[in-house]
């Protein structure tokens, strides 16, 4: 059973400031769980039904501290869900420094103030798909660890290591590299007539300001994906989620082959 103090602090969880000061985050739903449990983090505390429970293989327990097994209705009331799966856990932040070899010698998507949790989970999703480790977010983007984003990333971000940095600093030490540097804007070029490489910066901007002018200065090639409707009321751009993987899948096909 659950104690009070333990449902108080799985939903403390919620709160940034929380997941800051603990170095914890939480992590829902049978598949992604039972990928974070298969990847070998490190988790303090497993709530789950007993019969999903009975499900792990012993050597499967090594990285568990604690589990709890608990009735659904207890389940319930600790989740995010409207529909809780059968098990939920509180995981160890990573660490992560930026490899900077890593980073010249591959794409690299880096984002500015992207504030809805479910863009930058289904962009995190999109990174792992196309092959790309690395994302660069300014501060003041949404937490990669708010269970939205978790949610949204379906497990992802075991794939794809998101650092948080300001933009200026990264932006400096990339521009002394001579380092191309895609920046996304309505009247860029058509990103179908550019010349792509593959290794360099996809810089994409906020959901309603786009890049800001004071990064302007660092980009090499504007890109764009067009339009091909002609109706333009109330459309007049794409979700920075969307526009994300139809760029990425662009580079991808243009530079290199794919496996399946």
């Amino acid at each position: 059973m659950l104690s009070n103090n333990k449902i108080k602090f799985i939903k403390s969880l919620d709160n940034k400031k929380t997941r800051d000061e603990s170095g914890q985050f939480i992590i829902e739903g049978d598949k992604v769980v039972r990928e974070f449990i298969n990847a070998g983090w490190n988790i303090n505390l497993l709530v789950a039904q007993t019969k999903w429970r009975k499900t792990l293989p012993e050597h499967a327990l090594q990285n568990i501290e604690e589990i709890i097994c608990v009735e659904y209705n207890e389940l319930k009331k600790i989740s995010s869900l409207r529909t809780p799966h059968n098990v939920l856990a509180i995981v160890e932040k990573p660490e992560f420094l930026i490899n900077w070899n890593e980073i010249l010698n591959n794409l690299t998507l880096v984002l500015e103030t992207i504030q809805d949790p479910g863009n930058l989970g289904t962009i995190i999703r999109t990174a792992a798909w196309f092959g790309i480790s690395n994302i660069i977010c300014s501060p003041d983007s949404v937490d990669v660890f708010n269970q939205k984003v978790v949610q949204a990333s379906m497990g992802a971000i075991l794939r794809v290591k998101v650092h948080y940095n300001n933009l200026f600093d990264f932006m400096n030490r990339i521009s002394e590299s001579n380092f191309p540097v895609y920046g996304t804007y309505l009247d860029g070029k058509p990103v179908y007539d550019c010349d792509l490489s593959t290794n360099g910066i996809i810089l994409l901007g906020n959901e309603s300001a786009g890049i800001s002018s004071s990064l302007e200065k660092y980009i090499t090639q504007k890109i764009k994906i067009p339009c091909f409707s002609d109706i333009t009321e109330g459309i007049d751009s794409l979700n920075v989620s969307m526009a994300t993987a139809i760029i990425c899948s662009e580079f991808r096909r243009k530079t290199r082959g794919y496996s399946k």
